[in-house]
């Protein structure tokens, strides 16, 4: 399968499985994010926004997913994840083939449920 195609797949495959997860309905946000669900945030500068509370990017290198790592206790979860790298707010993927699947729900799931739930201040100065 060439990348391309390959990356439309995997894309629908992450539209359904967050759309069961959030019972939110795929949202843009910028050219190349799709988000599901929002949050508020308010740096201690004073600086706020809204961003989504979960989505991924299915750029041509990688599939970016982002905020997996922000949950409370999603350490243990990433190292079981598979193939992937990461940044401090995005976990970049070559294909969903490389990683567990089931892994990834519950990280979305986490993710979800921390963005939505949480009084969210400054997520980089929340990473240790």
């Amino acid at each position: 399968m060439e990348t391309s195609a390959a990356r439309r797949h995997d894309a629908h495959v992450l539209v359904a499985m967050l759309e069961e997860i959030t019972g939110q309905p795929p949202r843009m946000w910028g050219p190349s994010i799709i988000g599901f669900g929002e949050y508020h945030y308010k740096y201690a500068s004073g600086r706020e926004g809204d961003a989504a509370a979960v989505g991924f990017s299915p750029r041509k290198a990688k599939l970016v997913i982002y905020g997996l790592s922000y949950p409370p206790g999603s350490a243990p979860l990433l190292e079981k994840l598979g193939k992937f790298t990461s940044s401090v707010a995005c976990v970049y993927i070559n294909t969903l083939a490389d990683v567990d699947l089931a892994v990834l729900r519950e990280l979305l799931t986490m993710a979800y449920t921390h963005f939505t739930t949480e009084n969210i201040q400054s997520l980089q100065s929340q990473r240790p």
